[in-house]
Order: C-alpha cells, then sequence, then structure tokens
C-alpha cells in the first residue's frame, strides 16, 4: 500500500512541474527533462495500472495468455493509446504514427531479445505463436497500406481500431485453454481503483511525452517522426519491459509473451486509429511511415517465424532480434 501511494506524490510533483512547464517557452534543456520526467512517470504508472489489472483478471478467473494478450497488452500499451490520442488532438500524426510503428519494431524485436538475455530461456508454444502473430502481421499489412498515402482518414481509423476486437475473438475461439490463473486475496474493487489511478498517472506522462517531443523536434529540427519512432517508442515500450521481465521471473512466460505480442497488435491498429477516430483525419509524412512500416513488418516476420520453428526464445535468438532492432537506424537513413 505504501509502494502505491508513491504515485500520488509523484502525479503531484509532475503536475506541478507541467504548470511551470506551460508558462515557459520549452528549451532543449528543459525538453529533455521534461521527456525524462514523462517516461519514467509513463514506465511506473503503467507498472501499477497493469500489476492491479492483473490482479482484477486474476480474480475473474482469465487464463495467463488471454490476460498477456488482451488485459495485460491493453495496460502496458496505454502509453501508446494515449499519445495517439492527444498527439492527434493536437495535429501531430507524426507521432502518432511514429511512436506506434517504434513500438512495435521495439517490443517484436529489442523487448524479446531482451526477456531472452535477461530473463533467461523459455519455451513457447507453436500455435500459439502462429496464431497471433499472424493477428500482428495482418494488423500492420492494413496499417502500412494506409499511411504511405500521406494521411489516416476517419474511414481508415475506423477500420483500424475495429480490427483489434475482431483479431482477438478470432485468437481466443482458436486457442482456447482452460483458466489458470489464482483468485487474488484482496476485492477486485480494490485494484481496480488503483489500476484507474494508474492510467490516470499515465495519461499525464503522454500529455508531457508529447509535448517534450514537439519542443525538441523544433530545436535539434529533427522531424517528429524520426524522434517518436526511435525516442518516444523506446520510453513507451518500458512497460513492456518491465511487466514482461517481472512475469518471466515470476515463470508467467505465457504473460509476458502475450503481452509483447498483443502490445504490437494494438499498437499497429488501435492505437493508430484511436486518435484520428476522435479528432478526424491526420496527416504523416508517408514515405517514412512506409519504409518505417514495412521494416517493422520484414522483421515481425522473421522474428514470429523463429519462435514458431523453435518453440523456444533464447540467448542465440536474442541477440538476432536486438540486432535487428538496431539496423533500423541504418535502414531509415539509407
Amino acid at each position: 500500500m505504501l509502494r502505491d501511494r508513491r504515485l500520488i506524490f509523484i502525479l503531484a510533483g509532475v503536475a506541478s512541474v507541467l504548470l511551470i512547464g506551460l508558462w515557459l517557452n520549452f528549451d532543449l534543456t528543459l525538453g529533455i527533462a521534461l521527456l525524462i520526467l514523462g517516461v519514467t512517470l509513463l514506465a511506473f504508472s503503467a507498472e501499477k495500472a497493469v500489476g492491479h489489472s492483473i490482479s482484477v483478471a486474476s480474480a475473474l478467473g482469465v487464463s495467463p495468455l488471454m490476460i498477456g494478450l488482451i488485459i495485460v497488452s491493453l495496460g502496458t500499451d496505454f502509453p501508446e493509446i494515449t499519445n495517439s490520442i492527444i498527439s492527434s488532438a493536437f495535429g501531430h500524426g507524426d507521432i502518432n504514427v511514429g511512436d506506434s510503428f517504434g513500438s512495435v519494431l521495439a517490443q517484436m524485436t529489442l523487448i524479446l531479445g531482451l526477456l531472452a538475455l535477461v530473463g533467461g530461456k523459455f519455451k513457447v508454444r507453436r500455435e500459439e505463436i502462429t496464431v497471433m502473430g499472424a493477428c500482428e502481421i495482418l494488423a500492420l499489412i492494413a496499417a502500412v497500406s494506409m499511411v504511405e498515402k500521406g494521411y489516416i482518414s476517419w474511414i481508415n481509423a475506423v477500420f483500424l481500431v475495429a480490427s483489434w476486437p475482431l483479431l482477438m475473438l478470432i485468437t481466443k475461439n482458436i486457442m482456447k485453454k482452460p483458466a489458470e490463473t489464482p483468485h487474488s486475496g484482496q476485492r477486485p474493487s480494490f485494484h481496480l481503483m488503483l489500476a484507474i489511478l494508474g492510467f490516470i498517472g499515465v495519461a499525464i506522462g503522454s500529455y508531457i511525452v508529447i509535448s517534450s517531443v514537439i519542443s525538441l523536434s523544433a530545436v535539434l529540427r529533427v522531424p517528429e517522426y524520426l524522434i517518436s519512432f526511435f525516442v518516444v517508442a523506446i520510453g513507451t515500450s518500458l512497460p513492456e519491459l518491465v511487466v514482461d521481465l517481472t512475469a518471466v521471473r515470476k515463470k508467467q512466460y505465457e504473460i509476458a509473451i502475450g503481452d509483447a505480442i498483443g502490445s504490437s497488435i494494438i499498437d499497429a491498429g488501435f492505437s493508430i486509429g484511436i486518435g484520428p477516430l476522435i479528432f478526424g483525419k491526420i496527416t504523416v509524412s508517408g514515405r517514412l511511415a512506409e519504409t518505417t512500416g514495412l521494416y517493422a513488418l520484414f522483421c515481425s516476420i522473421i522474428v514470429i517465424s523463429i519462435l514458431a520453428l523453435r518453440e523456444k526464445l533464447d540467448a542465440k535468438v536474442g541477440v538476432l532480434f536486438i540486432v535487428l532492432y538496431f539496423l533500423a537506424y541504418a535502414v531509415t537513413y539509407v
């Protein structure tokens, strides 16, 4: 309980910094400081929100895989979802798409690679990887085909958002497994309240990150898309890394793999579409979006294929996945 109270103090401190920042002109130092502050709040708040969301799901008897694929992935992806809404409201479509595509790449390569190197080897099921991976690849293909024209219309957004529950329904029906999670000792309402508090922290953190990205882009004269794809995406993927490493150490491997791939499914469709669904058409740097999106798609196909064939995640493939992530820098700047 004492640990959860820290979130209240962090929220109060961040709110104070945010109010002060609104009266200042962002310079390079302030932009970097706010970016670090926002990312830290995102990671801390998302971990709390997800942890208590898992407790709620456990009390309802949901299987570990579906908890990771749906419940945990929604929680750890809340930073990207919030960024999509806020950036679309401000008319910065590059931040929305850049963060989402960058998160897909980071989660499917860097996060899975670090899980293998830090968390150790663990087995995965071919059927589960194939079904979840196919959903992620289909969602990413749809997104890339839309952004290449330089904008996402409201109709495109409807399709992207609606595709997520449809893909989850298909996945749930194919992978029918009995519930295996233990019931939590606390009442579900207790965990629900703390989860909501965590999500509020995520929303505030997202606002700070968006403001800092806009500032840094102007000061450094670097396109918002590239900052979002390489910098913001790493920050908003921290919840996945923290939560998935925790799950692996607790030998909850299905939660970890379900969250990593499930978050990528959400990023490829729902998180990109939710902003323009609410605020209407957004513009995006078509060439950059197409290049980075296709590379994320290429890496996703390789990762899913390797995991399905080998049925395990170990240090050997972990190194390969991390190398694939850093090759994105070369691909982007060619």
